[in-house]
C-alpha cells in the first residue's frame, strides 16, 4: 500500500538558474545535483492537494489543501540506473498534522502557515494564484495561462522540471531518505504572464535572498494528475 494517495492539481512552477555552490550543503548523501544543459535549477512551486488519503484513509479536514515549496533537482546512480529526484528546501502547507508527519517520518522541511488560493477561468485564459502568510506578510505566486492544455515536449526544459520521480531528504552527513513518487506524464498550459510577490529571505532564509533580485528563467503551469508517495528507505 502506498504511504499517500492524492491528486496534485494546477502546479505553477517558477524556475531559476543558480550557481550550484548555493546548494552544496543541501545535497543529500548518495545523490548529486542534476543539471539540464549544464544549468542548475531551483523551483518555486505552488499547487493543490485534492482527494488525499494517508495509508488508504481520508483524514477529516486534510483532503484538500494548498502547498508551496522550494525545491531543486538531484540524481542517484542505483545499480547502474540513474534515478532522477528532487530535494525540498521547504514545503509550506496549512495543516500542522501534515507538517508533523512529513517532518517526523520523512525528515522533510515542512512549515505550517495560513494559505489560500484562487483559480479563475475566462473564455480565453485561466488564472492560478497561491498565497501564504509569513510573519503577517502575504506572499503570492500567480500565473495567467492558456485555457487548453498541450503535451510536454520530449527533451524540453519543462520535461526536465516535471519528470523527476524520486524524493530525497538529508538525515545527516552520512544517510538520506529515498522515496518514490508516481504519476503519469503531465500536460501543460502555455503561460502568458506571471507575478511573484515573495520575500525569499523571509520565507526561506538569507542564503536564498538573492532570488529576490533575479527573474525566473521560465514559468510553467501543469495540470497535474493522481499521484502516489511510496514508503521510504535509508540510503547512503
Amino acid at each position: 500500500m502506498s504511504f499517500l494517495n492524492a491528486e496534485w492539481r494546477k502546479l505553477a512552477f517558477a524556475n531559476y538558474r543558480i550557481d550550484p555552490s548555493v546548494l552544496e550543503a543541501h545535497v543529500p548523501p548518495g545523490t548529486e545535483l542534476d543539471l539540464w544543459n549544464g544549468q542548475c535549477y531551483i523551483s518555486l512551486i505552488g499547487f493543490m492537494f485534492t482527494n488525499t488519503k494517508l495509508l488508504g484513509f481520508k483524514i477529516p479536514f486534510h483532503t484538500t489543501f494548498e502547498e508551496v515549496n522550494l525545491r531543486f533537482y538531484v540524481k542517484r546512480l542505483d545499480r547502474g540506473v540513474w534515478k532522477r529526484g528532487v530535494v525540498f528546501i521547504k514545503e509550506i502547507v496549512p495543516k500542522p498534522a501534515l507538517s508533523f508527519v512529513a517532518n517526523t517520518i520523512y525528515k522533510e522541511h515542512y512549515e505550517t502557515l495560513r494559505m489560500r488560493h484562487q483559480w479563475d477561468e475566462s473564455a480565453m485564459e485561466r488564472t492560478v494564484k497561491y498565497q501564504w502568510r509569513k510573519k503577517k506578510q502575504w506572499q503570492s505566486f500567480q500565473v495567467v495561462a492558456d485555457l487548453n492544455a498541450s503535451e510536454i515536449e520530449e527533451d524540453s526544459e519543462t520535461e526536465f522540471i516535471t519528470e523527476h520521480y524520486w524524493g530525497y531528504a538529508k538525515i545527516n552527513e552520512e544517510y538520506s531518505n529515498e522515496y518514490e513518487v508516481t504519476h503519469p506524464r503531465w500536460r501543460q498550459y502555455r503561460v502568458k504572464s506571471y507575478e511573484i510577490d515573495t520575500d525569499f529571505a523571509l520565507v526561506y532564509g538569507e542564503e536564498f535572498a538573492f532570488l529576490n533580485a533575479i527573474s525566473p528563467a521560465s514559468v510553467m503551469l501543469a495540470e497535474g494528475s493522481e499521484i502516489t508517495v511510496e514508503g521510504k528507505k535509508k540510503i547512503r
